[in-house]
């Protein structure tokens, strides 16, 4: 008879009683806590990579703490700090501000975390945490300059309404950007998303969009923007690291990596996921993006022999570009591997160099099928 734990509350999650929690990277089965994150989160299915843009279902969502629950109609955006005037609105006197809409692939900077050994504890990413969208709202440049930020303002704080404890500290989920990033003008305060209005988990009425970064720095649910005068040392600034381990200082995690997908060829076993391809000519496609350069190549592997993709157009400076390669599926066991470069030179590895938080995995998609 299979054993069945007794469950304590914390103050953070049920437990089973008398298992220790990991202190770090394990090699064992998934935990309780990242089962529940799993559930809570929402991963873009691989075959959504055929649209252009993502349906705000299928994409990607992390939450670190709850959703709230926004009124956009009572709902107000302070703008303060190291300004010539601070400025509160409301969702209707924003959407009469100068609007523009914007395509992003966001990704988030844990992608791939459950795919290294040892296995980084937290919210157990494959490789789907990922989706490209519209997003329509205001400048962010447009309303600091409405305040006008003083000389001395080195970075813009952004403060959302969701609020809990990590790490043992209680917060609201805050983010910075140096001045130089926030006043790009394709950073947009966005309230809508596709031509719809944000849904709750995207984060209703209003969230901030960068793109180009990882998806932590988009800050959802907004109830503030603050211009300060010295770095921001909140605790989700400095979650966000490259580790070599927890004592390591780490480097910040900001821009994406350059990566590549593939839609799963033919059709899946339920459980393993396994691909069976019937034989002969097989379209191979997928997405690549880049938060450090455009995308300039595209190469697939069919059992370590590559071969360049086709690539379309680019929706825009910061979404993905489509690629197509025509491949003859014989029969037998085979491993497809897709790559990308960007204008930088960077290029996917083939194996991840492994970091403490599972941050910023962009190596080769690997899909393996079956021909019959």
């Amino acid at each position: 008879m299979a054993q069945i734990h007794d469950f304590q509350q914390s103050t953070q999650y049920p437990w089973p009683v008398g298992v220790p929690a990991p202190a770090g990277p394990t090699d064992g089965p998934l935990t309780p806590p990242e089962l529940q994150l799993a559930a809570r989160n929402h991963a873009m299915p691989l075959e959504a990579l055929r649209r252009d843009f993502t349906a705000p279902g299928l994409h990607y969502v992390l939450t670190h703490f709850d959703i709230p629950d926004l009124d956009a109609a009572t709902w107000h955006l302070q703008v303060g700090g190291a300004v010539e005037r601070s400025l509160e609105i409301s969702m209707a006197a924003l959407r009469k501000e100068p609007g523009i809409t914007v395509p992003v692939t966001l990704e988030c900077a844990g992608n791939g975390r459950s795919l290294l050994a040892p296995r980084p504890v937290s919210q157990p990413w494959v490789l789907e945490a990922v989706g490209t969208a519209n997003w329509t709202g205001v400048p962010l440049s447009h309303l600091l300059g409405k305040a006008g930020v003083l000389p001395q303002a080195v970075e813009v704080v952004f403060t959302g309404v969701d609020a809990g404890i990590q790490g043992g500290v209680p917060q609201k989920f805050a983010r910075s950007l140096p001045i130089h990033e926030a006043m790009r003008p394709d950073v947009v305060l966005a309230y809508a998303m596709n031509d719809g209005d944000l849904p709750p988990q995207h984060g209703h009425p209003l969230r901030l969009v960068v793109p180009g970064w990882y998806g932590m720095a988009s800050v959802k649910w907004l109830e503030s923007i603050e211009v300060v005068t010295a770095p921001f040392a909140g605790y989700q600034q400095d979650a966000y690291r490259y580790q070599d381990s927890a004592d390591d200082a780490g480097t910040p995690v900001s821009r994406i990596r350059v990566r590549s997908l593939m839609v799963p060829p033919g059709v899946p076993d339920f459980f393993t996921r396994h691909r069976v391809v019937p034989r002969g000519q097989v379209l191979l496609e997928g997405r690549a993006w880049s938060g450090q350069g455009a995308v300039t190549g595209v190469e697939v592997g069919v059992d370590g022999q590559w071969m360049p993709a086709q690539l379309e157009k680019s929706l825009g400076g910061y979404a993905w570009r489509k690629w197509t390669v025509p491949w003859t599926a014989d029969p037998g066991e085979h491993v497809l591997c897709c790559r990308a470069t960007d204008d930088t030179g960077a290029t996917q590895p083939l194996e991840q160099n492994w970091n403490y938080q599972g941050m910023g995995n962009n190596m080769v998609h690997r899909v393996s099928v079956r021909v019959d």
